[in-house]
């Protein structure tokens, strides 16, 4: 099983060891010592392009039909204003994109997977707004310093490997006075349980690599970025999820979901599939609050608002 699931479902627990330095931190083993360049930048190019790939599978666009909440709401807090210049990192089907296009705004979304795009496209077409889609990887934005009034990302930051590099690209890309704004899974939330009981059944992340539950921390979000002139504000909320049972949602979630499927395909292979789903059937069962009616739960996520200062 490749190490690019092993990173995004990882327990909420593990960590990154990283010396402080922003963009130039460099990864260190779990003694602390610092792993070489070159060692580092063949391995975590070989993990994103697993995290490209896992992505593409499925079919995100079912799913980012789920959570469009998140990204209204994220571009409702940011305060997205009519002409100003939006950055949507990790944008996948553009769920804060169409949202912020849709505010008179100038949009960019931009994914490390485009593949993503064509779904984004046509549901841009639907809502009567145009932008641009461009192809980058969050932890290297092409774009120049302070370009940005917006900087936001929806469910998509959550899961770049390395967090410090990506938190300094996004301070980097946003204007004095600009706001960068979030929306990730909160930690202690049903994707976090998700998460969590995924872990046992996938292999560790690399030492350098950091889990996605940590963006729901404001522990972790706060760590991440102590040495920027942001303000930070964090607010939580969440949006339900509803099928006629655990067992449908959870197979809905297989079917479609770039890292579940692939989860299972690889899961199968050594007849350890029905175990986990059980698992995950059993905790979405525990969170149902609709009874034998059906299934709803809630998941919350986290909205983090980073301001920049003027210096």
């Amino acid at each position: 099983m490749d190490i690019g699931l092993g990173l995004l479902w990882a327990r909420a627990t593990d960590h990154w060891l990283y010396r402080r330095g922003g963009h130039n931190a460099r990864p260190c083993d779990r003694r602390g010592r610092p792993l070489p360049w070159a060692v580092i930048t063949t391995e975590i190019q070989a993990l994103k392009e697993s995290h490209r790939k896992t992505w593409a599978s499925g079919d995100y666009a079912r799913i980012g039909e789920l959570v469009t909440d998140v990204g209204e709401r994220v571009v409702e807090r940011a305060g997205v204003r009519a002409g100003s210049d939006v950055l949507d990192v990790a944008a996948g089907t553009g769920n804060a994109s169409i949202p912020a296009a849709a505010a008179a705004a100038h949009v960019i979304a931009t994914d490390l997977t485009p593949e993503l795009f064509a779904a984004g496209r046509e549901r841009a077409r639907r809502a009567g707004v145009e932008l641009e889609w461009i192809a980058a990887d969050a932890e290297d934005l092409p774009f120049e310093d302070e370009r940005f009034d917006y900087v936001l990302s929806t469910l998509g930051v959550q899961f770049v490997p390395r967090h410090e590099v990506v938190a300094s690209e996004l301070v980097r890309v946003c204007r004095p006075g600009g706001t960068i704004a979030l929306g990730n899974w909160a930690a202690d939330g049903y994707m976090g349980r998700f998460w969590t009981t995924m872990g046992p059944y996938l292999p560790p992340p690399p030492d350098y690599a950091s889990p996605p539950a940590g963006w729901g921390r404001s522990e972790h979000v706060e760590g991440l970025f102590a040495e920027y002139p942001v303000d930070l504000t964090f607010e939580r909320s969440a949006l339900d999820f509803e099928a006629d049972s655990a067992a449908t949602f959870v197979d809905m979630m297989a079917d479609f979901y770039g890292p579940l499927l692939q989860a299972r395909h690889k899961l199968s292979s050594d007849g350890r599939w029905d175990a986990l789903r059980t698992e995950l059937i059993a905790v979405s069962n525990e969170l149902n609050t609709a009874g034998e009616s059906g299934f709803r739960v809630p998941s919350d996520y986290v909205i983090t608002l980073a301001h920049k200062r003027k210096l």
